[in-house]
């Protein structure tokens, strides 16, 4: 039987809602709310009237602990490797924490700001390379002038890291801004104090160096919390208005060096020439002097063992040096003894030969008295000659 017909009664899907009451009481919904919370923080699930009353402000309560314990659960933050956590409170610094799981009262009490400490920063003074600003020399940074009151056009990198990060947040209002200015001050008192051919030549790392230190100084004493890593000279050159007289200048010092060096070259080659040379003439000096000693001592003992043997027997000694003497005469002569009393054969003589042959003997004693004597070139050849036609006229 459907709902709908005669004698069915309400059983209508809407039936029974006239019985219905009125919508849902507040105080009901509060004392539902509170049981589930005292289910959960372990409150008693019975109550009194008189607890009925106050069963909003409890729930209030629960609420409220609800918040704080949210609230406190935000100050919970992790500092990560290479960074430092910087903690204020109520704007005034507080702590400085370490990488890890750190805690602090959450805002508006306590605030933190993150550091991080192994970042390379750099500024660049004279030139700009990034792709926000237009890449090139900057004049006005770059331009300064030397002790010689002459104009170089200096491009200079500074990296750099942050060493304290309660002194790089609170110390000075603008770290970046202020190590750009000290650097282009150092820079302009360094370069003043030394000429431009020192800068642009051998100078560039004792000038790299000095600014270096001038600038960590300055920092330091402003406790900015910097440290310089490095200073690097990206460029050091004369203004473009005279480049090409520098060119020219910079040439004639290259050749001026490379005549220089040719010189040095020369010289090492030819003084160690001569030295040798000197040496060598000095120990042919020194053998000669030893050998006519030598020579000189022989014949004064030889002398002395025939005057002792003359004194013995002063004949026999007489005939015997009168001998030896004539033997040594002849045997460089080109006399000739033929003994024919025994025979009637015709000799011939090839005299012009002979002759040859003791002229070509005397040049040979002369050459070798020459190789052992260094003396005047002249007088071997008047001695050569002579002998010559001594040798001829005999």
């Amino acid at each position: 039987m459907s709902w709908n017909e005669p004698g069915g009664g309400k059983k209508d899907p809407w039936s029974g809602r006239d019985d219905e009451k009125g919508p849902p009481d507040l105080d009901e919904a509060i004392r539902s709310i509170q049981e589930k919370l005292s289910g959960i923080f372990g409150g008693s699930g019975g109550g009194s009237s008189s607890e009925g009353s106050s069963s909003p402000m409890k729930g209030l309560g629960f609420l409220l602990l609800a918040a704080i314990v949210l609230w406190a659960l935000s100050g919970f933050y992790i500092v990560d490797e290479g960074n430092r956590g910087v903690e204020t409170r109520f704007g005034k610094y507080a702590a400085t924490t370490m990488p890890g799981l750190n805690w602090h009262f959450p805002a508006p009490i306590e605030q933190v700001q993150l550091v991080d400490v192994e970042q390379q920063r750099f500024i660049e003074v004279g030139y700009r390379s990034g792709a926000r600003q237009q890449a090139g020399s900057v004049p006005r940074e770059a331009l300064m002038l030397t002790k010689d009151e002459n104009i170089v056009d200096i491009r200079l990198a500074v990296q750099y890291q942050v060493k304290d990060a309660k002194e790089y947040l609170f110390k000075v209002l603008n770290p970046a801004a202020t190590l750009k200015q000290v650097t282009e001050a150092t820079e302009r008192g360094v370069i003043g104090h030394n000429t431009m051919d020192f800068v642009l030549t051998e100078g560039r790392s004792e000038i790299v160096s000095e600014i270096k230190s001038e600038i960590q100084q300055v920092m330091d004493t402003y406790k900015a919390g910097i440290a310089i890593t490095s200073v690097n000279l990206q460029d050091a050159q004369p203004p473009e208005q005279v480049q090409g007289a520098f060119e020219d200048a910079i040439k004639a010092r290259e050749d001026k060096q490379r005549l220089i060096n040719e010189a040095q070259g020369y010289y090492n080659d030819v003084i160690p020439r001569a030295r040798g040379a000197a040496s060598r003439q000095i120990q042919g000096a020194e053998a000669y002097k030893a050998r006519v000693v030598a020579q000189a001592e022989g014949e004064a003992s030889r002398f002395s063992q025939l005057r002792t043997e003359y004194q013995k027997a002063p004949k026999v000694t007489r005939k015997r040096l009168y001998i030896e003497t004539l033997e040594s005469v002849l045997s460089q002569t080109n006399t000739i003894l033929v003994d024919v009393k025994g025979g009637n054969n015709l000799l011939y003589l090839p005299l012009d030969k002979l002759t040859q042959t003791n002229l070509e003997t005397t040049k040979n004693v002369v050459r070798s008295y020459q190789q052992s004597r260094p003396a005047p070139q002249s007088s071997i050849n008047r001695t050569s000659s002579n002998r010559g036609r001594t040798t001829r006229g005999r």
